[in-house]
Order: C-alpha cells, then sequence, then structure tokens
C-alpha cells in the first residue's frame, strides 16, 4: 500500500482521537486536534490530566473513550507513544499515525505486528487536513463533535 492510500484509509472512518492533544495552543497536540474541528470530523482528546482541550472532554487514556476509534494520531514522546500503540493494539483500533517525532521503531513495529495501518516517517496531519493557523486564536472553533 502507497503511503497515499495510507492516509486514505486512515481518513475514510470516523471517529479519530489524539493521544497528546494539549490544551496550550501553540503545541502541536492542540494543533492537530483543531485540524480535525476545522475539517468537522469527529475527534476526541487524550490527555492524562486535562479536563477538556479546545471545550471537548479530554480522555485520560484510549480505555477511557466513549466508543473504539477508527484512527489514532499520536503526538507524544516516543516512549509513551509505545504505550499507546500497545493499547491501542488492544482494543482493536486499526489505523494509526504517528505524527513525526512520535514514532520509535518499536511503536512502528508493533503496530506493524498487529497489522495496524501505521503512518510514519514523514507525512504530517497537519498538511494533509490543511490546518489554517490565521484563524482567530481568541474565538472558539466553530465545529464539535
Amino acid at each position: 500500500m502507497t503511503v497515499q492510500q495510507q492516509i486514505e484509509a486512515f481518513l475514510s472512518g470516523t471517529p479519530h482521537a489524539v493521544a497528546g492533544a494539549s490544551p496550550l495552543r501553540k503545541k502541536y497536540g492542540n494543533k492537530v486536534l483543531r485540524a480535525y474541528l476545522q475539517s468537522q470530523r469527529a475527534v476526541y482528546p487524550i490527555h492524562p490530566s486535562a479536563e477538556e482541550v479546545e471545550g471537548l472532554p479530554a480522555h485520560p487514556d484510549l480505555a477511557s473513550l466513549p466508543e473504539t476509534v477508527h484512527g489514532l494520531s499520536i503526538i507524544t514522546p516516543p516512549r509513551v507513544t509505545e504505550q499507546v500503540v500497545a493499547q491501542a493494539a488492544q482494543l482493536g483500533i486499526r489505523h494509526i499515525w504517528m505524527q513525526p517525532g512520535a514514532e520509535s521503531d518499536s511503536a512502528v513495529e508493533l503496530a506493524q505486528q498487529a497489522g495496524m495501518n501505521v503512518i510514519w516517517g514523514g507525512p504530517c496531519i497537519l498538511v494533509v487536513l490543511r490546518f489554517r493557523e490565521e484563524i482567530n486564536e481568541e474565538s472558539p472553533l466553530p465545529y464539535r463533535t
């Protein structure tokens, strides 16, 4: 499967989750979550201690989500990514996108061994979803799940 086909498969379903979603708008985890919202896609923020991110209830981990997600964007340090991928495999999540800087060889290998569609090593979802930073940072986003 080509990278483009992997991306199309990743984006073909719903909902998605963002592991590493941050309440801080300057962080990439927040920008990825906003990219989903700007694209009017259903998304769940995953953050171990935040109560909400961008007005959405945050969940401490994948197991606490109200439903199984189609895909998972990961924006965490590589050691955390490995734990997130292991949990995703246990929950039957089939599509993983490790954003640049989040990947590790062992996380990629674990995802591949679990038969997941794993995107890593370069493509950034912010580019694919055409994230627009210039939206007024002070006003709330109009799109919610």
